[in-house]
């Protein structure tokens, strides 16, 4: 019994791996993606963009994709006196995950915006400052209506209502995005809206630390959402967007991903985010959605 159960367990070590490379080459090169899109990813501390959003990164940015990817942090992180030494980090693993050049990466200090466990963000305020980075002209008074809304960007990404952490940091972002997506159509009956809002998938704590095994639930998640998921909206967008990092080498790995944060993020390596880039699926595995925002 002993043997047999060891063989078992060999053969799953040997066999598991295989099967995520399978997967991951299906999802790299079946499953929609977008392409030739202004984004921006919006976060809320240096190395959110590492932690969480790794593999849709890597993933947007794909020379081939013809995505230019920005990244847009609302915070300097410096809970612990560390915002400039952060902001630098920041700089340097969006380099490494595939951005264009370093002037795509925007950090906010504001008073506004304080890195806080405990303190929430107005999502008005949020939803101003996306305005007065893609949309200015929402903020002149007296705009016409009749004009069609517009934006400088195609997709914003951020995370979702539950903001994978529960940080209400992140939550806000959420809560703020969806607000500034809602003031580009307001009063503009008749018009979509030019911007796509995705959002990260929070999943239960057994999902989030079972690395690259999550591809069962994901995979599974994806078959139910079947036709709906792949159905492209009037901007040619996906409902579901699903990006898996390989495990091995090359750009697009999980490799990179540990590389954004150990290389780049020396600051915040501290005992316990070794354990996350070691077994959290977001290290490998992103599963965005597409919101539904009441125009």
């Amino acid at each position: 019994m002993d043997l047999f159960f060891l063989s078992t367990i060999g053969v799953l070590f040997a066999v598991l791996p295989l099967l995520y490379v399978y997967t991951c080459s299906v999802v790299q090169t079946r499953f929609p993606t977008l392409r030739n899109k202004r984004i921006c990813l919006l976060i809320a501390h240096p190395d959110d963009e590492a932690m969480f959003f790794a593999p849709t990164v890597l993933a947007l940015t794909r020379p081939e994709t013809g995505n230019h990817v920005k990244i847009l942090c609302l915070s300097t992180g410096n809970a612990d006196g560390l915002g400039e030494t952060r902001k630098k980090e920041l700089v340097k693993s969006a380099m490494l995950l595939g951005l264009r050049q370093e002037d795509d990466v925007f950090v906010i200090d504001s008073p506004d915006f304080p890195d806080s466990m405990t303190t929430p963000w107005d999502e008005q305020r949020i939803s101003t400052l996306l305005s007065k980075a893609f949309a200015p002209y929402l903020l002149r008074p007296n705009s016409p209506s009749s004009a069609a809304p517009a934006a400088s960007i195609d997709v914003l990404i951020t995370f979702d209502s539950q903001g994978v952490s529960s940080h209400p940091n992140h939550i806000s972002l959420y809560r703020g995005a969806r607000r500034f997506l809602s003031a580009l159509t307001a009063g503009r009956s008749g018009f979509a809206s030019p911007v796509d809002l995705y959002t990260l998938t929070t999943v239960n704590v057994l999902r989030k630390y079972g690395t690259f095994l999550d591809m069962f639930a994901t995979m599974f998640d994806s078959m139910l959402a079947g036709a709906e998921g792949r159905k492209k909206n009037g901007q040619g967008n996906p409902g579901r967007l699903v990006n898996m990092s390989s495990l091995f080498g090359g750009r697009e790995s999980a490799g990179t991903a540990r590389q954004a944060m150990t290389d780049a993020h020396k600051s915040q390596m501290v005992w316990f985010r070794w354990g996350w880039i070691s077994l959290s699926r977001y290290m490998v595995i992103n599963d965005l959605r597409l919101e539904k925002v009441k125009l």
